[in-house]
């Protein structure tokens, strides 16, 4: 199975959002099938097959999400981001502001989904191929 590490070193080639894509494909080929990043320190749940699970730690200090959601904010930041004009610290700092919890990828279904404090789905995208 894969190890944080070699998520780590995928994870690596990642500049902005418009590499997302890329990143993805990178994690598929060490088999992971499903992930969850949570805003309010930056860890990272990874699943595999066979009921396989990685986290990797806390990547800062740990951040305020906002109560509530404000998904045209969001929208206007995540565009943003995956244009490549902000880099990954800003977009987790915009998604806290905007009340976003967690965002969690599906490999097999392509999605990545963005999940406010109440577990509500705010935004449901089609990952590029």
């Amino acid at each position: 199975m894969f190890t944080v590490e070699q998520i780590k070193a995928a994870h690596s080639k990642v500049k902005s959002g418009a590499d997302f894509p890329n990143y993805i494909q990178d994690l598929k080929k060490l088999g992971v099938t499903y992930y969850e990043a949570f805003v309010i320190d930056g860890h990272t749940d990874y699943y595999g097959g066979n009921n396989y699970k990685t986290s990797s730690p806390a990547k800062y200090e740990p951040l305020t999400i906002a109560n509530h959601s404000n998904i045209n904010q969001f929208k206007t930041d995540i565009k943003a981001h995956q244009q490549g004009k902000t880099d990954y610290p800003t977009f987790c700092n915009d998604c806290a502001k905007s009340g976003i919890e967690k965002w969690a990828v599906s490999i097999a279904k392509m999605t990545c989904t963005y999940f406010d404090k109440a577990g509500n789905e705010i935004l449901v995208e089609l990952i590029p191929k």
